[in-house]
């Protein structure tokens, strides 16, 4: 069987979203184009990361650039995305790993999120052997979502990404754990249990 992929050249949207309440929520990646939506899972440290990572060569490439690559210096407020996920969200996989790059002939950033994968193997090389043959398996690989963007589209999504991410339970001021409404054994007070 060939490998799935979920391809979006310049989707009039793709977003980080949430389902659930905080403290309970799943995280999606979602891509829409022409009456077509694909929503993938992926953990919170996750989209934290990609939205770093994003800004970062984003940055990279405005300095690289001199200033004249097409991407802004922060996300333009008219851009500001923050409806819901479309729904329903149907999670086509679960996100393992992921990629970025940007294509300097396009002027696009190119996101891949590849399906988690289990491997099993008897010893620590024959893992990573596993890994390689897998990562490059084009036609046999996981299904994979794969977008481009153009430098503000990448640039939006990061920074709702964040906002995403950062809209959850609040930190405990004592130990920075998120706070559960059901109450919290905060570490510094000695499991003392008090209410958020």
């Amino acid at each position: 069987m060939s490998r799935q992929v979920f391809f979006y050249d310049a989707p009039d949207r793709f977003v980080a979203g949430t389902v659930g309440l905080p403290g309970r929520r799943s995280f999606f990646l979602q891509a829409t184009a022409s009456g077509r939506t694909t929503s993938v899972a992926l953990e919170k440290t996750q989209v934290a990361a990609l939205a770093e990572r994003v800004d970062e060569l984003l940055d990279e490439v405005v300095r690289r650039s001199g200033g004249n690559a097409p991407v802004p210096a922060v996300a333009p407020a008219e851009l500001s995305d923050t409806a819901p996920l479309e729904s329903p969200v149907e999670e086509e996989f679960r996100v393992g790993t992921m990629a970025l790059a940007w294509d300097g002939d396009e002027q696009r950033m190119i996101i891949e999120a590849q399906a988690l994968v289990e491997l099993e193997a008897d010893t620590d090389e024959d893992l990573a052997e596993a890994e390689e043959r897998l990562l490059q398996d084009d036609e046999n690989g996981p299904p994979m979502l794969r977008v481009r963007l153009t430098g503000t589209m990448a640039r939006s999504f990061a920074k709702r990404a964040l906002e995403v991410v950062n809209a959850g339970r609040p930190p405990c001021p004592l130990c920075s754990l998120p706070l559960d409404p059901e109450g919290h054994v905060c570490p510094r007070q000695n499991g003392y249990r008090r209410d958020a």
